[in-house]
């Protein structure tokens, strides 16, 4: 039988129009930036691979939901409608409302972290690191080792190594370990997800020690729809079910709704535990707003509930996760060094077989971002010496295994042949990349410096 095309679950009533430049008008952007992508304008950008953050396309529904917001200060209904909607796909019994992901990181961090403690996790994220180091907190990567290695085919490269949480454990004792922090598809590895057995076997031990597991739960349905597709006994489960599974394991999250849940601004934590709970909103009052809205309008509250509902489709995962796939199979075929196995939200050159030449301190993703944003007018993102900041106490750059650029595709926003011009400017470029030099950091912010940096080029960069 021959093998089918698939297309995507939906059809396009709305387009918005892209400014197309030329070369020299880049270069005088890139330059202008400081050659940092996140500070170009995005009316100079064509093809915006930046991030999946709040960019995604909103459907009809969801759309038609903004226009049923209760904007009431307390009480919304929409908030209720929220709180319904996690509780059926995600499981977790409380809801608290934020702005985004990192105001849910920053509440999460100053109720369970004290100082001194110690929090594990499948790879660093950098708000998240961020959050429970300013609440005294040290993060401690246990990810497995293949995670570090881009061109390793494990499956499930954001599993936890329970050998390295083990001896974490030992060092420092259970009650020094208040939770361990699980991603979902873990970004900063290539969006490689962790297994069900894998959950299971983190489950018991927690169990044995009172540690908590704290999901990020940003990407965890497109996690789900990799356990669907890789691990055996779940091939005729939805993507629906086993979001649900895996968050029966685990005592709360985090949750970046600007990814999996298709829209522009929100987030939420949620837990099952009562008194958890009376804490979180006591702070969330403080800093984000009142415990019925915490920072989101009711309109984008309905807004985030439809799209709940939409995120768990599994013919949406499969377009969204296919499109993913599609350019990473392009870039294969010329040879390209990628992280491998493809995972979900991202292709993510590895810049260190890209530019060989160029020193880690001479932030090679950050140079090979702004060259692919010169040649094409593609946005794309660093994800390595830059994103991993300084060592606290040594000051030094902590030069990552993991030199990346993310090109981050938007859900429900480009066609395939958005995703063949990316693959023809990232060939061409990895055709003449012994012309791309490093950069030098001429700025640099205290906290999360791949925002604001600011660089220039050691000996011009794509001449």
């Amino acid at each position: 039988m021959v093998k089918r095309s698939w297309a995507e679950p939906y059809k396009i009533k709305s387009v918005e129009l892209l400014k197309m430049t030329t070369k020299a008008e880049r270069e005088a952007a890139i330059a202008e930036a400081g050659y940092n992508t996140f500070l170009l304008r995005s009316e100079d950008v064509y093809i915006d691979l930046l991030t999946d953050s709040g960019t995604s396309a909103m459907s009809d529904l969801q759309w038609a939901a903004l226009m049923r917001g209760d904007e009431a200060y307390a009480g919304s209904r929409n908030f209720y409608e929220l709180e319904r909607t996690v509780q059926e796909h995600y499981g977790y019994r409380y809801l608290v409302p934020c702005h985004q992901g990192r105001g849910a990181e920053n509440i999460m961090s100053q109720i369970l972290i004290k100082k001194g403690d110690y929090i594990p996790g499948n790879m660093y994220f950098t708000t998240t690191r961020l959050h429970q180091e300013l609440a005294g907190g040290e993060f401690v990567d246990v990810i497995i080792d293949e995670a570090h290695d881009p061109a390793n085919e494990h499956p499930f490269k954001g599993n936890v190594d329970m050998a390295k949480m083990a001896a974490l454990v030992d060092r420092v004792g259970a009650d020094k370990v208040p939770y361990i922090s699980l991603e979902g598809n873990v970004n900063m590895a290539g969006g490689q997800p962790f297994s069900m057995e894998n959950l299971r076997q983190l489950r018991s031990f927690c169990d044995k020690y009172n540690i908590l597991i704290m999901l990020d739960a940003t990407r965890t349905v497109e996690n789900a729809f990799f356990i669907q597709q890789r691990e055996a006994g779940y091939a005729n489960k939805t993507v629906k079910q086993i979001l649900r599974e895996i968050c029966d394991m685990t005592e709360g999250c985090t949750m970046s709704a600007k990814k999996d849940s298709l829209v522009n601004i929100g987030g939420f934590f949620a837990c099952n535990d009562e008194t958890i709970y009376r804490k979180a909103i006591n702070l969330v009052v403080v800093y984000e707003g009142l415990h019925t809205y915490g920072g989101m309008a009711g309109r984008d509250m309905e807004a985030l509930a439809q799209g709940i509902r939409e995120s768990v489709m599994d013919e949406h995962q499969k377009a969204r996760i296919g499109q993913v796939h599609y350019l990473g199979h392009l870039l294969e075929k010329e040879g390209v060094p990628i992280v491998q196995p493809l995972g979900s939200h991202a292709i993510f050159l590895d810049a260190k077989r890209f530019l060989p030449h160029v020193d880690q301190d001479l932030y090679p993703a950050q140079a090979l971002a702004a060259a692919l944003y010169v040649d094409s007018g593609i946005r794309s993102m660093e994800r390595g010496n830059v994103s991993a900041g300084r060592d606290p106490k040594t000051g030094q750059n902590r030069r990552p295994k993991l030199e990346l650029v993310r090109l981050t595709i938007p859900r429900r926003v480009y066609t395939q042949a958005h995703m063949d011009v990316v693959a023809e400017s990232v060939i061409e470029i990895y055709e003449k990349r012994n012309q791309i030099k490093g950069l030098r950091m001429i700025y640099e912010p205290e906290y999360l410096r791949f925002f604001q940096a600011r660089f220039a080029p050691v000996d011009g960069v794509g001449e």
